[in-house]
């Protein structure tokens, strides 16, 4: 993988995003995006939320881990529906 391209997206995404849905977030995917920006942007209740959904076990890649670093605003890593629900407050 080539730093700050769009990489693959971890097998659980598409599970949390349909939960996110089902529970009345709605969800936009920003990781085709790269660079080390979060795999989804959320908004849920009047509030936005960026998630960096990884398969359990997965590490940051180095784009990542700079991004997470510097941002200053929220963001969260989520591994499972429930820590997504949770963060959002949907559980």
């Amino acid at each position: 993988m080539t730093p700050g391209y769009a990489r693959k997206v971890d097998n659980n995404q598409a599970e949390i995003v349909e939960a996110l849905r089902a529970a009345g977030a709605s969800v936009t995917d920003l990781s085709r995006f790269g660079h080390g920006v979060p795999d989804l942007l959320i908004g849920f209740r009047g509030v936005n939320y960026l998630f960096e959904v990884k398969a359990v076990g997965a590490k940051f890649t180095l784009p990542e881990q700079r991004w997470f670093d510097e941002w200053r605003g929220q963001s969260a890593v989520v591994r499972t529906v429930e820590q997504a629900l949770y963060v959002i407050g949907a559980m």
